[in-house]
């Protein structure tokens, strides 16, 4: 991929998002780009960087900490955004600064307990699973209240906000995960983070509230 398509793609990417923003009636900039970089190479990152972007997803730990290391000189911030198990969570404690991929107390728990106390507290939003799919990882809507509640205790946490991967298609599920947001922020009202929306329904996700939406293909075309 060269930089110049690189970077009509990123300029692409930021009009569709001020657009939707726009047709929201939202401010602008209230919906954030979190770029999903897993498969890509360090060089686009650091291309992206030279755009402007400065928050990067990835979903598969070992990959994240070459590129996190190739990248240190380099001003990022890293976002873990795929499913977490017990036996990593205390690499990714002291390497990211967002997970939104939280399920469990259990990985709360580890995540806190692991978190280096020279860092800030690291930000946390709980992956919701909203139509039981068994492919997908997630809490259920029943089990969510309980959950936000016990990790918003956690001392070396900042419980942000919900995160959902909907179906293709089911835009409805957007509106669904920020009605469970607002009943939360009743109780939790510091809340204020929605991570929803790719690069195929971005715009029904502004829509719905989306803060972070999680785009790859439509940044860095299809993988092989």
């Amino acid at each position: 991929m060269s930089a110049l398509s690189l970077a009509e793609r990123f300029e692409a990417v930021g009009q569709r998002l001020r657009q939707a923003e726009s047709l929201a009636n939202r401010a602008v900039g209230s919906a954030s780009l979190l770029a999903v970089s897993k498969r890509q190479p360090s060089s686009h990152l650091r291309a992206l960087h030279d755009l402007g972007q400065r928050d990067f997803g990835e979903n598969y730990l070992q990959e994240a900490q070459v590129k996190i290391m190739e990248l240190k000189d380099l001003d990022l911030i890293w976002h873990f955004i795929g499913p977490l198990q017990r036996n990593k969570t205390a690499e990714v404690a002291a390497l990211f600064s967002w997970v939104h991929s939280v399920d469990r107390l259990v990985i709360a728990e580890r995540l806190s307990n692991q978190r280096p106390h020279a860092m800030e507290p690291l930000n946390i939003c709980l992956q919701v699973n909203l139509e039981g799919e068994v492919s997908k990882s997630g809490c259920t809507p029943e089990m969510l209240p309980e959950l936000a509640y016990a990790v918003a205790q956690l001392p070396r946490l900042r419980l942000r906000g919900l995160m959902a991967l909907p179906a293709p298609g089911s835009v409805t599920a957007f509106t669904q995960l920020a009605d469970m947001l607002r009943h939360l922020q009743s109780e939790l009202p510091e809340l204020d983070t929605l991570s929803m929306g790719m690069s195929a329904d971005l715009e029904p996700a502004v829509a719905a509230g989306a803060t972070w939406v999680r785009i790859g293909t439509a940044l860095f075309g299809h993988r092989n």
